[in-house]
C-alpha cells in the first residue's frame, strides 16, 4: 500500500454507504404516529460481495496499521493519515499517546479476527463529517490477562482514498 493508500471503485463506496444505512436503526416515529417505519432494502448478492471484499482490504489495511505500531513506527502512521486527523493530533502527541497506551499493555500476543463498521456522520456532530470504516480487532497483550479492544480508524477522504483517521487501545 502505498502510504496507508486504499481507492475504492464508485461501485464499493455506494455499497458501503448502502450498508452503513442499513446497519443503522430506522428513526424512531413520534410516539403519537401509527406508521411503520420504512424498512431498509435488502442488499443484493452482489452488494453483499462488495462489503466482503472491502472488509477484506480494510481489515488487512488495519492488519498493517497495527504491526507498524508494533514495531514502533506510529510516526509513519500519523504521516500517512487522513488531513482530518492531522488537524485534531500533533504528531508528537500521536506518537507520544500510542507510545504510552502499548507500553502499559506490552507487546501483542495474539490479535482475533478483526469486525468491520461503517459510519456516516454530518456536519457539526462529535466526531469530524465523513464517513469511516473502523476495524476492531480483540487483541491479547503481554500486561493484560484479557483481550483489548485495538481499533484502526478510516475516512473517505475527499480525493476517494481510504486513509487513517484514528488508532486507539481499550
Amino acid at each position: 500500500m502505498n502510504k496507508l493508500r486504499l481507492s475504492l471503485s464508485i461501485a464499493m463506496l455506494a455499497a458501503a454507504v448502502s450498508a452503513a444505512h442499513a446497519q443503522q436503526p430506522a428513526p424512531a416515529a413520534p410516539p403519537a404516529a401509527a406508521q411503520q417505519p420504512a424498512q431498509q432494502p435488502a442488499l443484493t448478492a452482489e452488494q453483499q460481495a462488495q462489503i466482503a471484499r472491502q472488509d477484506a482490504e480494510i481489515s488487512a489495511a488495519a492488519l498493517q496499521i497495527m504491526q507498524m505500531i508494533d514495531a514502533n513506527r506510529a510516526g509513519e502512521v500519523w504521516d500517512g493519515a487522513s488531513a482530518t486527523m492531522k488537524g485534531l493530533v500533533t504528531r508528537e502527541d500521536f506518537v507520544r499517546q500510542v507510545a504510552a497506551d502499548r507500553s502499559r499493555l506490552g507487546a501483542p500476543a495474539s490479535r482475533d479476527r478483526p469486525v468491520v463498521s461503517r459510519s456516516r456522520f454530518g456536519a457539526g456532530e462529535s466526531v469530524p463529517e465523513g464517513i469511516y470504516l473502523n476495524v476492531a480487532s480483540p487483541t491479547k497483550f503481554a500486561n493484560h490477562a484479557q483481550p483489548i479492544r485495538e481499533l484502526v480508524s478510516f475516512r473517505f477522504d475527499d480525493d476517494r482514498t481510504w486513509r487513517v483517521s484514528g488508532y486507539s487501545v481499550r
